[in-house]
């Protein structure tokens, strides 16, 4: 009778499915790979700093207070380094040449505390942890401290405090962990020995790496309101010089589209008023009247999107020097003494100076009433020929103590500014020597400079005329 041999089992093919694990019970491969992957992240959070190699407080203003952190690891380590060696030398019995590895192990990394915390205390806390292994060779004394020393002990809070000021929550709580296992770990190891030394590194710990943390969030949040408060600022001066120049651009519209109106009237009007008029004068004086009508339309489109907000346009007629005179008596009214210098001869003022000029004082005196009410001022506005000077001075209020507004948002004067910068003039603001203060701005009353000159048409009836002017 012939024995069959046993076949061996045949191997899974790669398409055959494996068969499953019993239900409610993972498998202990995926159990081990997630008690690996925590203890890579625990690791991970222990090796890397989540800070860059900056010491402490290297943002301070002043040297003296950049120079604190490292005042203060150099006499921590100048003092626990001696202390230590007496310690694990005499008290506790270990040979020397151990004693002083031992002691240099602990105490000399921390003249790197202020730069890198996390790795000093792992050289620390196992160099730590080596001597207290290492004290399980000697006989205990009636007044060992096991399984952390004080010299211990205290390196160790000041390593912690370091670590609270710098590292993230999770790290903290890592480390936190760290301490308290290798202290339970020791004391199970020898529980005679062991005394509240492990239990009071633990709860002081943790007390230090609080408080250590609730600083740090502090400042983080205090930088953070800091940059947002910046940019706020920026912000709300980005919006304010926008909207004073959609602003200025809506009264620069009043004011040209007077004159384009003007231009097109003219234009509309020169055949019926002039007669003898060839067709081909007609037809340019046509062109005329549509290339204005078409710049209406597109200063009128410009005007509906830098309004954007809906509002409707002002149709009251924009002010200019000539209202000053109201100005100054309605601001006098309200208790400010105001006195106005205006030149009698002003000469021809552009309407865009002109209105800005209206608006400088204007802003001025508001100023003053807000912020130095009852001071005396004085309004003063004359030509040279071809600049109009603006100049708004007021000395110290009497009433310095009460101004309408203690703070200013500064639109006023970014206001002013634009105005001056649009048309071509220069700004002087600032405070006097006997705490009032001065606006001075200096407007032309020519064309701005870089424009091009105006045309000049030669007069048809002068000898000097070309033959083919009109």
């Amino acid at each position: 009778m012939s024995e069959t041999p046993a076949t061996p089992e045949s191997p899974r093919s790669p398409g055959s499915a494996s068969p499953a694990p019993p239900a409610g019970k993972p498998p202990a491969e995926g159990r081990s790979r997630a008690a690996r992957n925590r203890l890579r992240v625990l690791v991970d959070r222990l090796s890397a700093p989540s800070h860059p190699v900056t010491p402490l407080l290297a943002d301070a203003p002043r040297r003296w207070q950049r120079m604190i952190p490292y005042a203060v690891v150099l006499a921590l380590t100048a003092a626990l380094l001696p202390v230590t060696v007496n310690v694990l030398a005499h008290d506790r019995g270990l040979p020397g040449a151990l004693a002083a590895t031992l002691a240099v192990a602990q105490t000399l990394p921390l003249l790197l505390l202020a730069h890198r915390p996390l790795q000093v205390w792992w050289v620390t806390f196992l160099a730590s942890v080596a001597g207290a292994l290492a004290l399980l060779s000697e006989p205990p004394g009636p007044y060992t401290v096991w399984p952390w020393p004080p010299a211990v002990i205290v390196g160790q809070l000041f390593v912690l405090l370091a670590l609270g000021l710098r590292e993230t929550r999770r790290t903290l709580v890592a480390v936190w962990l760290a301490t308290g296992a290798a202290g339970l770990v020791l004391y199970s190891l020898a529980p005679d020995r062991g005394n509240a030394s492990a239990l009071l590194l633990f709860v002081l710990g943790a007390v230090v790496l609080m408080a250590g943390a609730a600083v740090r969030e502090r400042g983080v949040a205090q930088r953070r309101l800091v940059e947002q408060e910046t940019i706020s600022a920026e912000e709300r001066a980005r919006r304010t010089l926008l909207e004073e120049r959609a602003r200025i651009a809506r009264e620069l519209h009043d004011v040209v589209a007077h004159h384009m109106s003007v231009i097109t009237v003219q234009a509309d009007s020169a055949p019926y008023r002039v007669a003898g008029l060839s067709e081909e004068t007609r037809e340019e004086f046509a062109s005329i009247a549509a290339g204005a009508r078409e710049s209406l339309a597109e200063m009128r489109r410009l005007l509906t999107v830098l309004r954007g907000d809906g509002t409707p346009g002002e149709r009251a007629p924009q002010p200019g020097l000539d209202r000053l005179q109201q100005l100054v008596e309605a601001t006098v009214r309200t208790g400010l003494p105001v006195e106005l210098a205006l030149a009698a001869d002003l000469g021809e003022v552009p309407p865009a100076v002109d209105l800005s000029a209206y608006r400088i004082v204007q802003e001025a005196l508001a100023n003053v009433v807000r912020h130095a009410p009852g001071a005396p001022t004085r309004v003063s506005v004359r030509a040279d020929g071809g600049h109009l000077t603006v100049l708004v001075v007021n000395s110290l209020s009497p009433r310095p103590g009460s101004p309408l507004e203690t703070t200013g948002t500064g639109h006023g004067l970014v206001g002013m500014r634009e105005r001056v910068r649009l048309t071509g003039g220069t700004l002087d603001t600032g405070p006097l020597p006997d705490g009032g203060f001065r606006v001075a701005a200096r407007l032309p009353l020519g064309p701005p400079p870089g424009s091009p000159p105006p045309a000049v048409r030669p007069d048809p009836k002068s000898p000097t005329a070309p033959e083919d002017s009109p």
